[in-house]
């Protein structure tokens, strides 16, 4: 069946491979929040496994019996009653946007026996309407993070103000890249960037994205309320 779905995936696959470079592989990070089950399968029929979800509920109700094969990203914000929940679900939490809710969620790990993988969400350009930590202020908390026994840093997210022109796009993405690049040299990691949507995924790639969120370019408008 040649699906809409189907032929989306292979331009969003044919972009990656184009601006990406040698040294850059890209994952796409397929948004399924307020899709319906029945898109979510097509998708993994089509061999995407990786999925994001805004909310724990929404996502415990579509995901509670999934695949060890699919992993599950939380790309919303995390409040911190959710914590436990949230560490039982998600294979990676993207939004770890405070040193608080990194404590809540290094303790329900270490409760649940699990070692949470975790990316942080920065505020690159200091949006107040966005969450996340400042540049400034991840450097200074980054060795407290690095420190919880039950959390593994795994890489870097961010979401740019709504608005921006593709100049300011792509300097505040090559921001992300130096803070990734200075990050990895002073505690020798090995950091992804989640970075990039639908509406400006290729520019985040061009910028040294390894991780693309794209949910309505791939499954098509929302359908769940």
């Amino acid at each position: 069946m040649n699906s809409q779905l189907k032929n989306n995936l292979e331009t969003i696959k044919k972009n990656i491979a184009r601006f990406s470079n040698e040294n850059q592989k890209v994952t796409l990070l397929a948004v399924s929040k307020k899709q319906s089950e029945a898109k979510i399968q097509e998708a993994i029929d089509y061999k995407i496994i990786n999925f994001g979800e805004n909310r724990v509920q929404e996502a415990e109700k579509k995901f509670k019996n999934k695949s060890p094969l699919i992993n599950l990203h939380l790309i919303g914000h995390l409040q911190t009653n959710k914590a436990n929940k949230a560490v039982e679900l998600f294979d990676i939490i993207q939004t770890i946007d405070t040193l608080k809710i990194a404590q809540k969620v290094n303790e329900a790990s270490r409760k649940a026996d699990k070692y949470q993988k975790i990316f942080c969400q920065i505020n690159i350009g200091n949006d107040p309407k966005k969450k996340g930590f400042s540049k400034e202020g991840f450097l200074e908390e980054i060795e407290k993070i690095l420190s919880f026994k039950n959390l593994k840093l795994q890489g870097l997210m961010t979401i740019l103000p709504i608005g921006i022109d593709k100049e300011q796009t792509a300097q505040l993405y090559l921001e992300m890249k130096k803070l990734k690049t200075t990050i990895d040299k002073q505690h020798n990691t090995q950091l992804e960037l989640s970075m990039g949507m639908s509406g400006d995924y290729i520019e985040a790639i061009k910028q040294g994205s390894t991780m693309v969120r794209v949910g309505t370019l791939l499954f098509g408008e929302r359908t769940r309320q």
